[in-house]
This record gives C-alpha cells, sequence and structure tokens, in this order.
C-alpha cells in the first residue's frame, strides 16, 4: 500500500540520513518513477523532504523533522530489538510488511544512541527452528489464539505421549513458545494449571463459554516455575563408561537423549572416560548399544550383563 511505502521512506531517511532515488527504488522494491511521486506526495502532506543535486546527492529529511522515543536508554533499547525469530511470527500469524519493523524503532531512537543501536541489530538473528522443521497445525493454534484472546473456553482432543487421546474443557490463559515447540497453558476442569503441546492436540474447537482470567495469574512466572519443577521431577540414571577417541565428536553432538556430566583426560590415543546421565535405564542400555565396541560400560557394573540380554534379544530378531 502506498501510505505503507511513505511511512517506509521516512524511516530510512530518518536512518541512513541521505538516499538516492535509485537506493529508494531498490529497497522498496519499485521503480524510480514511482519514488519521485512518492516524494512529491510527502511534501505536498508537509513532510520537509529535499533534494540534493551532484554526485553526492540524494533525498534527505530536514534537520528539525525527527521523531524520538524519549528517555529510552541504550540498555532498554536493545531490549526492542530482540524480536522472536520469523518463525514464532510467522505461526502466530504476524507478517512484518515493508521496512523491517526494526528499522522503524530504530528511526523513533535518539541520534545520541541510533549509532550503537544499529551496531546491536545488525548483530543478532534469532532462529527458534529446528533443523528439521516440522509442520504445526496452524488451524488448531489458530483457534486456540482466538480463544485466548476472547478470553473463551475450549474443547480439545489431547493425544498423550503413549498415544491415549482424552477430550477435555480448558480455559486458556497463555501460549508459550519453547524452542520451536508451542505449549497451550490452560485451567482444566477441576481449576487446575496444566501445560499442553499444541502438536498434541489433534483437535480444538471453541466452546460457546466463557471464563474469568485468575487475577493473580502471570504466564512468565507460572512457565518458569513450571519448568523448574519438571526438570527437578525427571528420574535420573547415572552410568560411567570408556569412549573410543574415534567417536567423541559424536558423542558430543548426541545430546538430545543424555547429558554428558564429565568428562575426563584421554592420553595416547587411550579410551577417554565419561559419565553420562539419563532418564531412565532403559534409555540408557539403548544409547551404549548404538555405539557397539566404541563404548564400554564401567559403572554400574551390572547394567553390562543387562546390554549382552538386549544385544542378544536383537541378534536373535534377525536370525
Amino acid at each position: 500500500m502506498r501510505a505503507d511505502r511513505l511511512l517506509s521512506i521516512m524511516v530510512l531517511l530518518q536512518n541512513y540520513k541521505k538516499m538516492t532515488t535509485k537506493e529508494l527504488a531498490t529497497r522498496l522494491e519499485v521503480s524510480e518513477r514511482t519514488i519521485l511521486r512518492d516524494m512529491d506526495a510527502l511534501s505536498t502532506a508537509g513532510v520537509p523532504v529535499v533534494a540534493e543535486r551532484g554526485p553526492a546527492g540524494g533525498w534527505r529529511l530536514m534537520e528539525h523533522f525527527q521523531s524520538q522515543l524519549s528517555g529510552l536508554k541504550l540498555e532498554e533499547m536493545k531490549a526492542l530489538f530482540i524480536l522472536p525469530s520469523e518463525q514464532v511470527l510467522e505461526d502466530l500469524g504476524v507478517q512484518a510488511y515493508g521496512v523491517d519493523i526494526r528499522e522503524k524503532l530504530l528511526a523513533a531512537t535518539p541520534p545520541t544512541t541510533k549509532s550503537a543501536g544499529r551496531n546491536f541489530l545488525e548483530k543478532l538473528y534469532i532462529d527458534t527452528s529446528t533443523w528439521k522443521q516440522s509442520k504445526l497445525n496452524n488451524k488448531n493454534l489458530l483457534i486456540v489464539q482466538q480463544a485466548l484472546w476472547e478470553d473463551m473456553k475450549l474443547h480439545i482432543v489431547y493425544q498423550k505421549a503413549d498415544g491415549e487421546r482424552t477430550k477435555r474443557v480448558v480455559s486458556p490463559l497463555g501460549l508459550v513458545a519453547k524452542g520451536s515447540a508451542w505449549y497451550l497453558v490452560a485451567l482444566n476442569e477441576e481449576h487446575q494449571y496444566r501445560s499442553f503441546r499444541l502438536s498434541r492436540i489433534v483437535q480444538a474447537e471453541q466452546v460457546e463459554e466463557g471464563f474469568t482470567r485468575p487475577e493473580q495469574f502471570q504466564l512468565s512466572e507460572y512457565w518458569k516455575q513450571s519448568k523448574l519443577s519438571f526438570v527437578e521431577a525427571l528420574p535420573s540414571f547415572q552410568v560411567e563408561v570408556e569412549v573410543d577417541p574415534a567417536i567423541m565428536g559424536r558423542l558430543t553432538f548426541t545430546d538430545k537423549f543424555v547429558d554428558i556430566t564429565t568428562i575426563g583426560d584421554s592420553h595416547n590415543g587411550q579410551p577417554t572416560p565419561v559419565t553420562l546421565t539419563f532418564n531412565t535405564e532403559q534409555e540408557a542400555i539403548s544409547y551404549i548399544l548404538g555405539f557397539g565396541a566404541a563404548m564400554t560400560i564401567t559403572q554400574p557394573e551390572y547394567l553390562r550383563e543387562k546390554v549382552v540380554q538386549q544385544a542378544q534379544l536383537m541378534i536373535k530378531m534377525y536370525e
């Protein structure tokens, strides 16, 4: 839209001080003739744009024309530039058209912090997506969002980790982006706080029944405490192993199901002592089997026999 483009021109001129017609046309993906018409429109609207001719010429704004976020300190301004990743915004249906939203923020900052602000925003880019991005059911996410904004209850079909599906009526309180996954925080029918992974919501439907949001509820504080409680409640199973140096790169890269607690010293190509922590004994057995003869259990000794039994079962299955 033309109004958006005119605003973008003012933002660019505030940030870059001076730009040629060609530079503006390239940046905004329009013709140079369109830029010239836009400059006439800005002048007619009272925006003080002036043209300087010559090799170093270009369009600029008069010095007195400058909007500012008055009183904004550099450290506070940095927080504004740390935007969510594009994937998070896309999941929420938020599209930023035209000039990058950070450019608009930069245009409104005081001259004393503008240079430092530009240096900061050009060195940070946040990407929360995984290398192999899975498809989120955006339809359910949009339904959840709508109920969340309107304080309306939701009827959901939720699939647990073991595949069991349950039907629930919940009161949505907030959405949390954890890495590349979305979670719905809600009150269940017993008025208990619960977290639901969006990818496990098979079906969502808004119920024509509102609810009163708890006055003292703070989404960020709830999530921090919930995450801490979840981690503390996880079971822990520790194993000491000796690792062939040839697989150390794989070991340190594969950390999804295991926590590498300590890595000892290795001398002259000898096996490296490593302490691994798993959630369960079975996870430890499966993980260690995957490395074959390149990983040897030292403690607990009884786990060796269980690994042997598991290996024998695998051999029997393929005979």
